[in-house]
């Protein structure tokens, strides 16, 4: 029985640990493999969480800045690097703790190395030059992704970075920084440098920021950053990148005009590629696309006893993506009648300043869907709580439809709307109208009533705008 499982997890990011707990809640022996020295995979130790630490520094140390506004008298703040990175760190460290103390309180099996699929039911796992091999009823793959690399400029860790360096950057701020991207990577780290005192340059070949975003919300963001002085460069492609003694030279184009651009470092920012190529996938019959593994609405792949989720997968690269696939696929697995996911109700966010969060349908997206929109929108700057914190830039959007009055979507630029998207996003869920928004009292003051404000607006009868 000691190598004996009910499921086998390989990868232990936010999707694979919660599945495995899911699947132990259900009476299943399980095993979770991880390559990495901890668990907690990339969201944990390079993604989301180290990251989101970054930005808290730096909007801290934009706070301190602007105390005197408020009454409140300090020196001029200095920014501590290292410390700023120590806390990070131990940030990460709490909670890599805290997943080891789940596996043991759900009795699961934690097996450091790296895992590879050699069987329908099997997993052979190598450590230290040694060799086990484990046996399981279902397997699921939730083995991530890696920051996506481009021929034009190859990651070097000194000169040019991705995401996984940048984290590591804990000697000094570099005067200048490029950053080759402006998704949610990009537009996060850009905040935290430009807060940080680099000279920041954010380069996006799209025409806009933000591209998976209602386009609104982009030019606010846009708006936003200029004042904030990082220089936007949309609608621009890298030609070419040559690392120098002093940085790297890049080379781009903007509707046919070539430019040149000198930075102290490069962060290539466009996207993520799929862990999937050595772990045994093909060899075993499971199908993939472009290195994404293929799976049906339960998660399962073309072999049946086998599952993946996350970012392996061709779902959004979003940790509370691959949570909610884990705990659907560990529930397939034990017989339950499982519901699939509806990808068009994830919530998208943003933490960079100010924040950006959304969920649902665009304008864009609605009408070209035939939908009969109408638009309700609340400006954070005629909120009382917004003027308060200081913090009056941004707006929440509602799109309507008007002959039923769905709430199609809601997008928000603005303070905290990475939280308050959660109102929306169960407005989605239980398939609100707009009017039973504005009729849901909110407390006053406070950031939540721009949503009740947006849906006033959307029937045309906005109070306080």
């Amino acid at each position: 029985m000691g190598n004996e499982f009910d499921l086998i997890v390989i990868g232990s990011g936010p999707g694979g640990y919660v599945a495995a707990i899911r699947a132990a809640q259900l009476g299943m022996r399980t095993a979770v493999v991880e390559k990495d020295p901890q668990f907690g995979g990339t969201c944990l130790h390079r993604g989301c969480i180290p990251t989101k630490a970054l930005l808290h520094t730096a909007s801290t140390l934009d706070e301190i800045r602007e105390a005197g506004a408020i009454g409140i008298e300090v020196a001029a703040p200095r920014l501590d690097l290292k410390k700023a990175h120590e806390y990070k760190s131990q940030v990460v460290g709490k909670n890599a703790k805290g997943i080891e103390f789940l596996f043991k309180k759900n009795r699961i099996e934690g097996i450091h190395g790296f895992g590879r699929l050699t069987g329908p039911n099997q997993v052979t796992v190598e450590r230290d030059g040694e060799t086990v091999v484990y046996t399981s009823r279902f397997v699921l793959v939730a083995t991530g992704s890696v920051p996506r690399e481009i021929p034009i400029a190859p990651i070097d860790g000194q000169r040019i970075l991705s995401s996984d360096h940048v984290l590591a950057l804990d000697e000094r701020v570099p005067e200048s920084i490029a950053v080759l991207g402006a998704g949610a990577v990009g537009a996060e780290f850009a905040s935290i440098y430009a807060s940080f005192g680099s000279k920041v340059t954010l380069i996006e070949m799209l025409p806009r920021l933000l591209p998976i975003e209602d386009e609104e919300v982009s030019a606010e963001l846009k708006k936003a950053f200029r004042k904030r002085r990082v220089q936007v460069m949309t609608g621009t492609a890298l030609k070419a990148a040559e690392t120098t003694e002093s940085g790297v030279m890049l080379r781009l184009e903007r509707e046919g005009e070539e430019s040149m651009l000198e930075a102290e470092v490069l962060l290539v920012a466009v996207g993520r590629a799929p862990v999937s190529s050595s772990i045994g996938l093909g060899a075993q019959g499971v199908e993939t696309d472009r290195g994404y593994v293929q799976v049906n609405e339960f998660m399962q792949t073309s072999v049946p006893t086998v599952y993946a989720i996350g970012d392996v997968i061709d779902s959004p690269w979003l940790a509370h993506v691959a949570s909610s696939e884990g705990i659907l696929a560990a529930e397939h697995m034990a017989g339950l009648e499982v519901r699939p996911i509806d990808y068009e109700r994830v919530p998208s966010c943003t933490y960079c300043e100010p924040e950006v969060a959304s969920v649902g349908l665009t304008e864009v997206a609605a009408r070209d869907r035939g939908h009969e929109v109408v638009i309700g929108k609340f400006p954070f700057s005629a909120l009382g709580k917004a003027s308060i914190l200081r913090r009056t830039a941004g707006f929440v959007k509602i799109v309507r439809e008007a002959k039923y009055d769905e709430v199609l979507g809601v997008h928000i630029i603005g303070a905290h709307a990475t939280d308050l998207i959660a109102e929306a996003c169960v407005a989605l869920q239980v398939e609100s109208t707009t009017e039973e928004l504005f009729r849901t009292m909110h407390a006053h003051p406070t950031l939540s009533e721009a949503v009740m404000e947006a849906a006033h607006a959307a029937f045309g009868h906005s109070i306080h705008s």
